[in-house]
């Protein structure tokens, strides 16, 4: 049997690729600010209704970056120690320090009273996790940072199409980056874009990504490359094409999973690892999504009520060719590269040793799904 992984890319049809090729090979213009990027620029603006432009960038990671330079911020990051390294390695990279605040145990978003809990004299920006594209408490945070006059960014990675309030999550914040990685559930293979709510914070990202070019013989300071190619926005745009169908089918996806993990499920009383509360809980659970957000059905995390049940089922899950994810694990701060060390994030650890994600793709069929839903079921 063909190995179910826990994502697959999504492919336009071919030809469809092909026809933008044939563009880029008669303009001979493959990369510095092309006509295909500035064409996914201004669609994803639109599609997210944004009030600023969009910048499109090789990688998310680079996006992040250029967040924190643009942004003046060169002092201390308080973050969330639940999110991918990148959340992490971005401001260390950038020569910042880096201080974890524990999460909320219903949306696994940053705490906003652990961030102010957390802040110190040498704190310069709040670097938030909109964690499976569940949105931060975004006003909380908002308030926090005008408080302390903090810069506010958002990693958005996995939050590409979300609304909150009404409004697109990437209006939130100083910042926002998203990731357009072929992992993503809309992708330019590589990829990502930013965006800044202050016009003079936004022209830095624009001109720091491409060298700090002011011109062919000019430059307004230091910059990196961070530019997207052509081939990679002409994905991005047969992507875009497709990206209603792509969300309906993930959805019909996760709403399978629901019924069949969590319909009528009986409950047991169980000790919180991270209160040593006793509280009801079923054998499995889900994440609670922010009120008042949309779900853009990026990932399917699962909760279990111990780490060994996890891996139970991982062991089950994988010898019937089924490859799950254990997002984010482990816990951030339990890394030694890092040089973070255990910061008494207590909830962001038992999480972390306790959530699995399933198979999420458009290329998963019916009978992917049923041979996944029986193995948990067993």
């Amino acid at each position: 049997m063909k190995p179910i992984q826990v994502t697959e890319p999504y492919l336009p049809p071919f030809e469809e690729y092909i026809e933008y090729l044939k563009g880029i090979w008669e303009r001979n213009w493959l990369t510095n600010q092309g006509p295909l990027t500035k064409e996914l620029e201004q669609k994803l603006q639109v599609y997210h209704q944004l009030s600023m432009p969009v910048h499109c960038v090789a990688n998310g990671s680079l996006g992040l970056q250029i967040a924190l330079k643009a942004l003046g911020v060169k002092g201390e990051v308080i973050t969330t120690p639940f999110s991918y390294v990148a959340t992490t390695a971005c401001p260390l990279w950038e020569g910042c320090t880096v201080k974890f605040a524990d999460i909320d145990p219903d949306t696994l978003t940053i705490d906003p009273k652990a961030v102010e809990t957390a802040i110190t004299s040498k704190t310069e920006a709040i670097l938030a996790t909109h964690v499976f594209g569940n949105p931060c408490d975004c006003e909380a945070l908002e308030t926090i940072a005008k408080k302390y006059g903090f810069a506010l960014i958002f990693d958005a990675a996995h939050a590409f199409g979300v609304t909150y309030s009404g409004k697109s999550v990437l209006e939130y914040g100083d910042a926002s980056m998203v990731s357009l990685h072929a992992t993503k559930l809309f992708h330019s293979v590589e990829g990502g874009f930013i965006v800044a709510k202050d016009a003079a914070v936004s022209e830095k990202m624009e001109w720091m990504r491409r060298f700090a070019h002011n011109g062919p013989e000019a430059f307004h300071g230091v910059g990196i490359n961070a530019k997207l190619s052509e081939f990679h926005a002409a994905m991005g745009l047969c992507n875009l094409n497709h990206i209603d169908e792509i969300l309906a089918k993930r959805k019909t996806i996760c709403e399978a999973y629901d019924q069949a993990l969590f319909s009528g499920q009986p409950s047991a009383a169980v000790s919180c690892e991270a209160s040593g509360e006793a509280r009801m809980i079923p054998p499995l659970s889900s994440i609670r999504y922010r009120e008042g957000a949309s779900r853009n059905f990026a990932y399917y995390p699962i909760l279990f009520q111990s780490e060994r049940e996890l891996l139970d089922a991982v062991v089950r899950l994988e010898s019937k060719g089924i490859v799950p994810r254990r997002y984010f694990y482990p816990a951030l701060d339990q890394i030694d590269e890092l040089g973070l060390f255990d910061c008494g994030a207590s909830i962001s650890l038992d999480f972390a040793d306790r959530i699995l994600c399933l198979p999420l793709a458009d290329s998963i069929e019916a009978n992917d799904l049923s041979r996944i839903i029986e193995a948990l079921q067993n």
